[in-house]
């Protein structure tokens, strides 16, 4: 399964860096996330929570970030196992300056599922793969205004 997109996030792209790389700010933006810990530098340990139709079910999972170019570029290595099945995805992260207040984020992924989750079906894992996206952004971009209030 593969994707890509972009979105024009609301902060200049040294902001939107430290905010998409901030542990805190990831553990509130991704969905279900009930835990994220550092265990060595640049990797994460997290415990997911899903409650989206075939992959409803608790994962453990590692998170790594990999090839920091700052402010521009990284990319995130995940393996999670949970009940209903595994995942190992590679995200793509790629941002450049629109202007002084805006960045253009370009994002790609690619995952392979296994277990009962696979069984699903590419259209429904992909649609789940959009929403759990969606959501990570949507929520991302309270914590860009609110950073940006703090500031």
């Amino acid at each position: 399964m593969e994707g890509k997109g972009s979105l024009v996030l609301d902060a200049g792209i040294e902001r939107s860096y430290e905010v998409l790389l901030n542990p805190e700010v990831l553990e509130k933006c991704i969905m279900g996330c009930k835990k994220l810990v550092l265990i060595d530098e640049n990797k994460y340990e997290a415990e997911l929570s899903i409650g989206i139709a075939a992959v409803k079910g608790n994962y453990s999972s590692t998170i790594q970030i990999l090839d920091l170019e700052k402010p521009a570029h990284y990319k995130l290595a995940v393996k999670g196992e949970g009940g209903p099945g595994n995942v190992e995805a590679v995200g793509i992260i790629d941002l450049s300056a629109e202007s002084e207040n805006t960045t253009l984020l370009s994002y790609s992924y690619e995952a392979e599922v296994g277990g009962k989750v696979a069984m699903v079906g590419q259209r429904m894992l992909g649609g789940v793969a959009k929403l759990v996206i969606q959501d990570f952004f949507k929520k991302l971009g309270k914590e860009l205004k609110r950073s940006k209030q703090n500031a």
